[in-house]
C-alpha cells in the first residue's frame, strides 16, 4: 500500500479525481470525502497494493500529477511502532508519554492516576460505548470551591488519529507534575476544573490497535449494508448530515441513522448538556492538518463572540509557534478546512459553550496519521502552550 498527494490544478481534475476515488472506494485520509478535494487544494489517498496498479497509470493517463508521500505503508507502521517490549505497564513512574498507548494501557494509566493522586484527579464514567466498554473521564482540579468553571477536552473521536490520546494524556502529565511550580497551572487548576476524555471512540482506537491502523469510525453494526462503524464527528445534532457527511454506511463520513444515535456521542452529549453552565470552553483534539479552527464547520457565517475566539486563537497559535516555529493556520472551520455537519465542536458552541474549538495536529501529509513516535514530545509540547494560552484566556474576561 502506498499514500500520494494529488493537487487538482483545474476543475476537470477534480471532476476525475472525485469520480475515481468514488468509484475505487480509496481511502481519503485529507479531505475525509471525495466530495471536499477542490482545485489547489491537497488530497491525501491511501492506495492498497491492488488498487496501485490501475490508479497510477490512470492519473498519469489524465496528466494528473501525484507525489508519493509513503511508499511502504506496511513498513511506515512498523516504524511507528517499533519496539513495543520495553513497557513498564504497571507503574506511574515508568509509564512512558512518549510512546503510543493501547486502550488497555491508557486504561490502566487512569485507574492508577485516580489512586495516585486522589487530591486532583477524579475518574468517573460517561456511559458505555457499543462493544460495552466504558467512557472513562478524568476530572482534574483542586476542590477548592463547590462552583468552579470547567474545560472539556476529548481526544481519539477518530480512530487512527493516535497523536489525539497522547496529547491528552500528556496534558495530564503536565498538569500533575507542574502543578507545584509553576504558577499558571496552579492558578488553572485553582480556578477551574478539566474534564479530560483520553479516549472518545473506545471501540474504535481498540480496532485501530488490534486490527485496521487507519479505522477512523465507530463500531455499531449496520445491518443492511454489512459496514460498520459512523463518523463520531458527523453524528451530533447540529444541521445533522447536511453538507460534508454522508448517508451511505459504508462510508467514512456517515453522519448515522439519526443523531446521537452513536452511544458515545450520546453519553457525551448528555454529560454535557448536564454541565453547559459550568462548562466555558471545550477542546477536541484531532490530526492531521496542523490547525486550529472554531465554529461554524455546517456553514460560513461569523460566530458573534467572533473577536473573543478570534484572538483566543491567534494567541495560542503564536503562543505554540514560539516552541519549534511550526505554524498553524486558524479560522473558521468552514473556511480554513471545509464545511461538514454535525460536528461536536458546533454543537457544543450551539449548546451554550463559548469558546470551542478543533485541533488538528502535526503534521501536513509528509507522516499524516502515522506520526512516529519521536515526534509526540514535540507536538505536545506545543500544542500544551496553545491550551493553556486559551485556558488563561478564559480566566480573563474577554468582552
Amino acid at each position: 500500500d502506498k499514500v500520494i498527494r494529488v493537487v487538482p490544478e483545474s476543475e476537470r481534475e477534480t471532476q476525475i479525481l472525485r469520480a475515481a476515488f468514488n468509484r475505487l472506494k480509496v481511502d481519503l485520509w485529507q479531505p475525509s470525502s471525495p466530495f471536499h478535494i477542490v482545485e489547489g487544494a491537497v488530497a491525501d489517498v491511501r492506495v492498497p497494493r491492488n488498487t496501485t496498479r490501475s490508479l497510477l497509470p490512470f492519473l498519469q493517463q489524465a496528466n494528473i500529477q501525484y507525489t508519493i508521500l509513503i511508499s511502504d505503508l506496511q513498513q511506515a507502521i512498523e516504524n511507528q511502532t517499533g519496539g513495543r517490549s520495553h513497557r513498564n505497564r504497571r507503574s506511574l513512574s515508568g509509564y512512558n508519554y512518549e510512546v503510543y498507548h493501547s486502550l488497555e494501557e491508557i486504561e490502566d494509566w487512569m485507574h492508577s492516576l485516580n489512586r495516585t493522586y486522589s487530591d486532583l484527579v477524579h475518574m468517573f464514567s460517561v456511559g458505555k460505548s457499543y462493544e460495552g466498554r466504558p467512557l472513562y473521564v478524568l476530572k482534574l482540579g483542586k476542590r477548592s470551591r463547590p462552583y468552579k468553571k470547567a474545560v472539556w477536552i476529548d481526544c481519539g473521536i477518530h480512530a487512527r488519529e493516535w497523536i489525539g490520546p497522547a496529547f491528552c494524556q500528556w496534558f495530564v502529565k503536565e498538569a500533575l507534575q507542574t502543578y507545584q511550580a509553576d504558577p499558571d497551572m496552579r492558578k488553572m487548576l485553582t480556578q477551574l476544573y478539566f474534564y479530560i476524555m483520553p479516549v472518545f471512540n473506545v471501540d474504535g482506537y481498540h480496532f485501530s490497535w488490534t486490527h485496521d491502523r487507519f479505522w477512523r469510525k465507530t463500531r455499531s453494526k449496520n445491518m443492511r449494508f454489512h459496514c460498520h462503524g459512523v463518523d463520531a464527528n458527523r453524528n451530533w445534532k447540529v444541521k445533522w448530515c447536511d453538507e460534508g457527511a454522508s448517508l451511505h454506511p459504508c462510508d467514512d463520513t456517515y453522519c448515522g441513522p439519526f443523531p446521537e444515535s452513536e452511544p458515545e456521542v450520546k453519553a457525551v452529549a448528555h454529560f454535557l448538556r448536564k454541565h453547559r453552565k459550568q462548562i466555558k470552553a471545550y477542546l477536541s483534539f484531532h490530526a492531521y492538518a496542523q490547525m486550529l479552527l472554531y465554529p461554524y464547520s455546517y456553514k460560513y457565517a461569523t460566530i458573534p463572540n467572533f473577536n473573543c475566539v478570534e484572538s483566543a486563537a491567534y494567541n495560542a497559535v503564536n503562543a505554540l509557534q514560539s516552541a519549534y516555529g511550526i505554524r498553524y493556520r486558524y479560522g473558521p472551520a468552514s473556511s480554513t478546512l471545509y464545511v461538514s455537519s454535525g460536528s461536536s465542536m458546533d454543537w457544543a458552541y450551539k449548546n451554550g459553550i463559548p469558546y470551542a474549538f478543533a485541533f488538528e495536529l502535526r503534521d501536513t501529509g509528509h507522516f499524516g496519521f502515522l506520526l512516529p513516535e519521536t515526534l509526540i514530545k514535540p507536538t505536545c509540547t506545543e500544542t500544551m502552550l496553545a491550551v493553556k494560552n486559551i485556558t488563561l484566556h478564559l480566566l480573563k474576561k474577554c468582552h
